[in-house]
């Protein structure tokens, strides 16, 4: 049976990214309340075999259907296959109704084994692991990854595999683990995916503007659109993709928006993480992110605030 896709059919989903360290509940609710994204994905859900707990009491509250009424899709992250489908089960037993597998994070070493991209370095192993997840899942079941470990060309010969396996659509970030977050991500890749498997191919990497992001859809193709690092340097880069909000605002308009972001964040985070010093650290990951030259000098301040108070202070001088 197929599996109901976190996305209102017939519809071109925008997706926010899984990005660790940034996409946490506060950020999330404030991205659904502002511009709804079709569908959110929760930060890494490691799963840990032999631990005490295979997956912690922090990434256990994370695991739900839904936030703010948009459909969460909880990412897993890990290496051993029974270990995957036990925090797959776990996941849904706290209320997941979509997994995903994360085959893509360049960061992706535990407890002196390998996950994430790395596991594109044992292809052999991954179709038993693909169809024993697929088995556990209830609801979809989707796979995020590079384009290979070294070769970009890798994904085709893995097409067969994932269409075997059921699942049930595909992220692809065209850049190889070994690439990291260098060079550009080559979305030639994906149109050429795109054409060679059944599967939803959602387009995800360096969509910075509605412009470039409208103009993927055209050419590759692709079922849908995952915002990561975009969606951090502009918030309301969802809106300017359904044209409800300037594709390309003033600088003002910008600053405001910008002095609104940070504003609520700085409402928000104290209730999420522990203490002023992990708050503000917190803070300035997002600050990092923000990229428009424009914004160069207040947004450096913001990253060498020496406090909550003088990081406030900052936000405003973004004008």
């Amino acid at each position: 049976m197929t599996a109901i896709l976190p996305w209102t059919p017939g519809t071109r989903p925008l997706m926010l990214a899984p990005m660790q360290g940034l996409t946490n509940r506060a950020m999330r609710a404030l991205l659904i309340e502002w511009v709804r994204p079709a569908t959110v994905f929760t930060e890494l859900i490691r799963v840990r075999p032999g631990a005490r707990k295979i997956v912690s009491d922090a990434d256990r509250r994370e695991a739900g259907g839904r936030q703010g009424g948009a459909p969460l899709v909880v990412q897993l992250i890990g290496r051993d296959p029974a270990g995957l489908v036990a925090g797959a089960e776990l996941a849904q037993a706290c209320g997941a109704e979509h997994l995903n597998i994360n085959m893509g994070c360049p960061y992706g070493r535990m407890h002196g084994g390998s996950a994430g991209g790395a596991l594109l370095k044992n292809p052999a192993g991954l179709a038993a692991t693909l169809v024993a997840l697929r088995q556990a899942a209830h609801g979809s079941f989707s796979v995020k990854l590079r384009a290979g470990y070294d070769d970009p060309e890798q994904v085709f010969a893995l097409l067969p595999v994932f269409e075997e396996a059921g699942v049930d659509f595909l992220i692809l970030h065209p850049r190889t683990v070994r690439q990291r977050y260098t060079g550009r991500a080559d979305h030639r890749i994906t149109a050429r995916v795109v054409a060679a498997t059944r599967l939803p191919v959602i387009a995800n990497g360096d969509i910075m503007t509605a412009a470039a992001g409208l103009a993927l859809l055209a050419e590759t193709g692709a079922a849908g659109l995952m915002l990561g690092r975009g969606a951090m340097n502009d918030p309301f880069l969802f809106a300017r993709l359904r044209g409800e909000k300037p594709a390309e605002p003033s600088q003002a308009e910008r600053a405001a928006e910008l002095r609104d972001f940070f504003h609520e964040l700085l409402r928000r985070y104290p209730a999420l993480f522990c203490g002023d010093e992990q708050t503000l650290r917190k803070l300035k990951e997002v600050a990092v992110q923000v990229t428009d030259p424009r914004f160069a000098g207040p947004i450096r301040d913001l990253k060498r605030a020496k406090g909550l108070a003088r990081f406030a202070d900052h936000i405003e001088a973004i004008l």
